[in-house]
């Protein structure tokens, strides 16, 4: 081919890659990978974020309410901590059902700065905080906390305190969580770090945590083929595949799983993705620490532990730290 025809055909491939989508360009890397993986942050669009709503209430679903019954018996103890007139940033609000607790327990909080990859979700419980805190400053952000984070000055004296419940943390790979920690400790120039942390223990309450009986965590699962045929035009079938949840004790992590039940390719727009029958999407994992290890990582991360809670039958942690 002619040295111009070359050049233009580079520059038109650059082109369509540019266009496309981060979602996008994630599935096609991810789906053309061995083994294939989808990241779990595309779980969370407006259906991904309801359907987690409802496994937070689910009875095998311990994570929530072991670590609601912490902040609900410690918050005032973290509040005493943490001091007056404190700004509140919290990665990946949800509901924010968790920072009431912390919020109504602080003296006179100045402000609250949630971050959330769901605007619509956030908006909804920004409103309620706004109602609940008529004083407060409630400044939403819609932001994938994943990449670079830019965050308004602190508009109050007091700390700023970064708030990441739920034990997210677990779903970054420990080098990814350490380089994390590290980036939110510049990035957001706080003054101190709460986070919820799961903690190891036995493999069948795991792997029934992420894998109920009522089937709600196969749905938030398979919702991401359902959003990946609505957003790009895929055509998965969708009962053409399964939810499974595996605990790797070597790792120290829950494993999701979506295993393809034949042999068969899936159209994406103009990508195909080819599968065997027994192969899986890798969709998430959910890393499970010691509170010695999780605070080993934290180190590296430039963080230092300041206090640790468990819950009464030592199922959750919850971290207080400073910078290191």
């Amino acid at each position: 081919m002619p040295d111009g025809q070359t050049d233009r055909a580079l520059i038109e491939g650059a082109e369509n890659e540019t266009s496309l989508s981060a979602f996008e360009r994630s599935v096609r890397t991810g789906l053309s990978a061995q083994p294939k993986t989808l990241e779990p942050k595309y779980f969370y669009d407006d259906a991904g974020s309801a359907l987690f709503e409802q496994i937070t209430d689910l009875p095998e679903y311990y994570l929530t309410r072991a670590e609601t019954e912490i902040l609900s018996t410690r918050a005032s103890e973290m509040a005493g901590i943490i001091g007056p007139d404190a700004e509140l940033v919290e990665l990946g609000s949800g509901a924010s059902v968790k920072t009431r607790l912390l919020l109504s327990a602080l003296a006179d909080p100045g402000a609250y700065i949630p971050i959330d990859i769901s605007a619509d979700h956030m908006e909804a419980a920004a409103k309620t905080l706004r109602a609940l805190h008529p004083g407060l400053a409630v400044r939403p952000v819609a932001a994938d906390f994943s990449l670079p984070l830019a965050l308004p000055n602190p508009m109050t004296s007091g700390r700023r305190v970064l708030f990441f419940p739920g034990s997210t943390i677990g779903n970054l790979e420990p080098d990814e969580a350490r380089i994390f920690l590290e980036r939110m400790r510049h990035e957001t120039r706080s003054d101190m770090l709460i986070i919820g942390v799961d903690l190891r223990k036995e493999r069948h309450v795991l792997e029934a945590a992420y894998d109920d009986a009522d089937r709600v965590t196969a749905a938030f699962n398979l919702n991401l083929l359902v959003r990946i045929n609505r957003e790009l035009g895929g055509e998965f079938e969708i009962d053409a595949f399964k939810h499974e949840a595996r605990y790797n004790d070597t790792a120290g992590r829950v494993e999701m799983h979506l295993v393809s039940l034949s042999d068969q390719t899936v159209a994406i727009g103009s990508f195909d993705a080819d599968f065997k029958a027994g192969e899986s999407i890798h969709s998430e994992n959910s890393y499970k620490y010691t509170l010695d290890g999780f605070q080993a990582l934290a180190r590296e991360g430039g963080w230092k532990s300041r206090d640790v809670w468990t819950d009464s039958r030592q199922r959750f942690s919850v971290h207080l730290m400073v910078p290191a």
